[in-house]
């Protein structure tokens, strides 16, 4: 399956072409936005939650931005979808823009969000159904709408949340876009593999620069903007999968997310506010652990494959097989969070449940007559 997609967008001029115009378009105003950042003042200045020591430019999701709207422009069908999708992403773009300069306040941040996710919601992007297993169906009915704008508004702030070294958040965005590609390619989705294309050509395009040792930041701008389309994407990919379709979206941006929840729970833990920041993510425990910051993107991109090849299984597999892989990913996830100290340093439920079994286990053999 995965060689016929490569056979079937090498194959295709036009998704060749929009991802090229895309890519070469954002490669050449990425240098001409990082000079406007430092005149405007989109700047991002070490301190003590920061892994970079020297002030950087920040606002190189408009480079991005600019990649994708001018293919878009060109390539994309004017749609009542497309047009949604166009003006929601210009909504955040201001948005991030603003915050770049200026360092909006979270609440700002969060109302600039929930409009741009109701402008999708007015063009037409709502969960209106999912799919259950053993052939069920939810339809969501009056929840459609607060359930569509709490999931583009949720992940939208999880790919900013991953935004903390060179290259992480655009690398694993192309990841899961590459993902969503695929499976719009077996579910035959022509304009979900084409808007995918392009956006997948700005972020490669920015990775040039943005790969450590970075050049310039995406900024909230690239995150926001990245996070609101893959938000709007996974409405508009997965409608087809039939094995429990939520969860199919929920792993091919597993990394955020995840990383977003095991945050809210650390966070609830340490009886501190949601919103409150942290040295506590997924890539401050690699650096801890002694990972070099290279090292720590590259085995998060690592994760992000991962969870993305399951997506890709799940999308396909039959619901026993769908299960099992849940259940030892689900396992693994918490394993995982516990050795490096993702949840919390001190509390380690699994861990200390393994040595107890161990240690019981190594008692019992030692009794056993010989």
């Amino acid at each position: 399956m995965l060689l016929e997609f490569v056979d079937h967008f090498i194959n295709n001029k036009l998704y060749i072409a929009s991802f090229l115009l895309s890519f070469f378009v954002t490669l050449l105003s990425t240098p001409l936005v990082k000079k406007m950042a430092f005149k405007v003042g989109a700047l991002d200045y070490p301190n003590n939650r920061k892994v970079h020591q020297e002030i950087m430019p920040r606002l190189g999701g408009l480079a991005i931005y600019l990649g994708f709207f001018v293919s878009c422009i060109v390539f994309i069908p004017m749609t009542k979808l497309s047009v949604g999708l166009i003006l929601g992403g210009i909504i955040i773009v201001i948005l991030g823009i603003i915050d770049d300069i200026y360092n909006l306040t979270p609440k700002i941040k969060l109302i600039g969000q929930i409009i741009a996710a109701i402008t999708l919601v007015f063009f037409g992007f709502q969960v209106q159904f999912i799919n259950l297993p053993f052939d069920g169906t939810w339809i969501l009915g009056w929840l459609a709408i607060p359930i569509t704008i709490l999931w583009i508004v949720g992940v939208t702030n999880s790919v900013n949340l991953i935004d903390g070294l060179d290259g992480l958040a655009a690398g694993v965005s192309a990841i899961a876009t590459t993902v969503i590609m695929i499976i719009a390619f077996m579910m035959g989705n022509d304009f979900v593999l084409l808007y995918c294309a392009i956006l997948l050509g700005a972020i490669l395009s920015f990775l040039i620069f943005n790969f450590y040792p970075a050049k310039i930041f995406m900024g909230d701008t690239g995150a926001l903007f990245l996070g609101f389309n893959l938000a709007a994407l996974s409405i508009l990919g997965f409608k087809q999968v039939t094995v429990v379709s939520f969860i199919i979206p929920i792993l091919v941006l597993g990394v955020p997310l995840s990383d977003t929840f095991f945050a809210i729970i650390r966070r609830i833990l340490s009886h501190k506010p949601i919103s409150s920041a942290d040295k506590n993510h997924l890539h401050h425990c690699l650096l801890r652990m002694g990972l070099s910051h290279r090292a720590s993107v590259l085995v998060i991109y690592g994760i992000s494959v991962m969870f993305g090849l399951c997506a890709i299984l799940l999308s396909q597999s039959a619901l026993w097989l769908g299960i099992i892989v849940l259940c030892i990913l689900a396992l693994g996830l918490q394993l995982g969070a516990e050795m490096i100290g993702l949840i919390n340093i001190k509390e380690k439920p699994m861990l200390s449940l393994i040595k107890k079994l161990r240690y019981h286990f190594g008692n019992a053999l030692r009794s056993k007559p010989q």
